[in-house]
């Protein structure tokens, strides 16, 4: 087993030298650093980073908290993604991710609350922003390194997060909608207390209300980030006397279970209805029809989470910043222009 006296030793430098170029010591030259890493390369020297740890006070991990279980929340390809941006920051600087497995909002609380006491982490990245969220406020309490993607409900000028402007999304991809001529215009959104819903909701209802189009609250039906979900509330709208000629989906995972049930209802898209979606995930562009959605960047999201991170928990004095990231609608094939007589109403 290679040890650092044996790097030491074919460096030409000290034990002591070695232990600070593993440490990044600003104190060594660059000239030294390089010489020491090759060695350490060279030889197959993997530096025991626990006892190094212990002497920095750093665990050079991070935290990564989904909103509910991993097994449900990688089933959306929207974590996946966004997980390979942070990872992408991660490995350039060296850090590890630690990711959140509870099975519910008590189990993850319980698991947010080891890694804090544990010292298993140095930050956490909160991928969501909800209500009155107990993991929020315990971190504020402990004054420990976070970072929410997404829009703090409180504090928002005392919490850094990483969000796109999800209410003037909203807003633009119903306006394209009522561009087509569509009036009849349905909302299927995620959960009711996610400010990502909350806000790409209302940004839906301005543009209703300032073409002049009456919000009919039987248009819009909440669900799971799932394609289950997605089947389940187009049912809901399906079963109206008067169906919406167009859907705005918040989430593209709810939307391949949109077009599932519309499919197996006999209703043609974007023949008989137009659906246009959020997030841009791989999956909008293979399945027919190709979703117009919106692109909220999501790799950039967690590059720009991890960033903020690392930043914060290096210099606990970093102040809070709100990073927001651009989006823009993808134009595809699930949406048309309306022609009176394309709604099928019910008898």
């Amino acid at each position: 087993m290679v040890t650092i006296k044996d790097v030491a030793k074919a460096a030409g430098v000290s034990p002591s030298t070695v232990s600070r170029v593993i440490a990044d010591n600003p104190r060594i030259s660059s000239d030294t650093k390089k010489k020491v890493r090759r060695m350490m390369k060279e030889l197959g020297y993997h530096p025991n980073i626990h006892a190094r740890n212990l002497v920095v006070k750093s665990t050079k991990t991070i935290g990564v908290i989904l909103p509910s279980s991993a097994d449900k929340a990688l089933q959306n390809p929207f974590f996946p993604e966004i997980l390979r941006g942070i990872g992408s920051i991660t490995h350039k600087e060296q850090y590890s991710m630690m990711l959140s497995s509870g099975q519910t909002e008590t189990e993850i609380f319980s698991e947010v609350e080891r890694m804090v006491y544990g010292s298993y982490v140095d930050g956490l990245i909160l991928l969501y922003s909800r209500l009155n969220d107990r993991v929020t406020n315990f971190l504020r309490e402990q004054e420990f390194p976070f970072v929410i993607v997404g829009k703090p409900y409180e504090y928002i000028n005392e919490i850094t997060h990483v969000d796109n402007d999800n209410f003037a999304a909203g807003k633009e991809i119903t306006e394209h909608l009522i561009g087509m001529g569509h009036k009849e215009i349905a909302f299927i959104g995620g959960a009711k207390d996610l400010f990502v819903t909350i806000d790409r909701e209302k940004g839906y209802q301005v543009a209703l209300y300032e073409a002049g189009i009456q919000n009919q609250e039987e248009y819009i039906v909440h669900t799971e980030f799932l394609k289950a979900g997605g089947r389940e509330a187009v049912e809901d709208l399906l079963a109206l006397k008067k169906r919406p000629t167009a859907i705005v989906v918040s989430d593209d995972l709810i939307s391949l279970g949109v077009l599932s049930m519309l499919e197996d209802s006999g209703i043609n898209v974007p023949g008989d209805i137009s659906l246009v979606s959020f997030n841009n995930v791989y999956l909008s562009e293979i399945i027919r029809p190709a979703l117009t959605t919106i692109d909220i960047q999501i790799n950039e999201l967690g590059a720009q989470s991890a960033k903020a991170l690392i930043e914060k928990t290096l210099n606990k004095s970093e102040p809070a910043k709100r990073i927001t990231i651009p989006h823009r609608i993808i134009y595809r094939d699930s949406a048309k222009e309306f022609k009176t007589g394309t709604a099928r109403d019910k008898p």
